[in-house]
């Protein structure tokens, strides 16, 4: 079932998959009056085959839905696109936003939240997915050993393999290659990666971080390219 639905391509289109009629409603309604175009899908297989159509910034995705779970419907969509999602998650269940960013998601709010709140992670978002990056294109890719980056046209490779990243993903992975050899703090990370101060008990950092490291493989001796720093942060390791 869709609720307001327009079809224009838009950099500021959001797509809303949510079974909750009222706050849908009362999230499109916020998110229009700061400038964006928005569609809500009150079930899970409409909202995934919209997701699909290339027509979207980014979705907002409930992870408790009636047909199907959000979990799944992230699945899909990132079997076929790198449409940024942020998940709408149960308010303190570590498990959910956990699966949620195991499964791909961008970034997650916990329900109930203010609008102000959504718009901020979303703007968060849209704001590191934008294709200008950290580095202009003259500036050519970022090095760091087998890696390579190309922030304008959010690209990253790895022994010539381009890597499959979500925004977040190519975010951090961006930030670590910046700073090839140095230790990079988790505040430091969510800062410039995810664009909000880090919670005291928010694992988004590492939850990402490790679906980095089977993304990139081990190395010979069989140890992670990034290694954790106890106490301090992260590091990618130069070869």
């Amino acid at each position: 079932m869709l609720g307001n639905l327009f079809l224009d391509a838009s950099v500021n289109h959001i797509l809303i998959i949510d079974d909750d009629v009222e706050l849908a409603g009362l999230f499109a309604e916020y998110l229009r009056q700061e400038g964006f175009s928005v569609t809500i899908a009150h079930d899970g297989l409409t909202g995934l085959g919209l997701a699909l159509t290339g027509q979207f910034a980014l979705a907002v995705l409930d992870i408790m839905l009636p047909d199907i779970k959000g979990t799944r419907i992230l699945a899909r969509i990132r079997e076929q696109s790198r449409l940024p999602v942020l998940m709408f998650t149960a308010k303190g269940d570590d498990v959910d936003r956990i699966i949620g960013l195991e499964a791909g998601a961008d970034d997650y709010v916990p329900k109930p939240c203010t609008p102000r709140e959504l718009v901020a992670r979303i703007r968060a978002i849209l704001r590191r997915s934008d294709t200008a990056g950290i580095l202009s294109a003259q500036d050519g890719p970022i090095t760091a050993g087998p890696l390579r980056i190309w922030s304008d046209k959010r690209k990253a490779f790895w022994f010539k393999q381009e890597l499959e990243l979500t925004s977040t993903e190519f975010e951090l992975l961006q930030v670590l290659a910046c700073q090839v050899g140095n230790v990079v703090s988790k505040n430091e990370l969510s800062a410039k990666a995810l664009g909000r101060p880090l919670g005291r008990f928010d694992r988004s950092i590492d939850v990402h971080m490790s679906s980095i490291r089977q993304k990139l493989g081990q190395q010979a001796d069989g140890r992670s390219y990034i290694q954790t720093v106890r106490g301090k942060g992260y590091q990618l390791v130069r070869e």
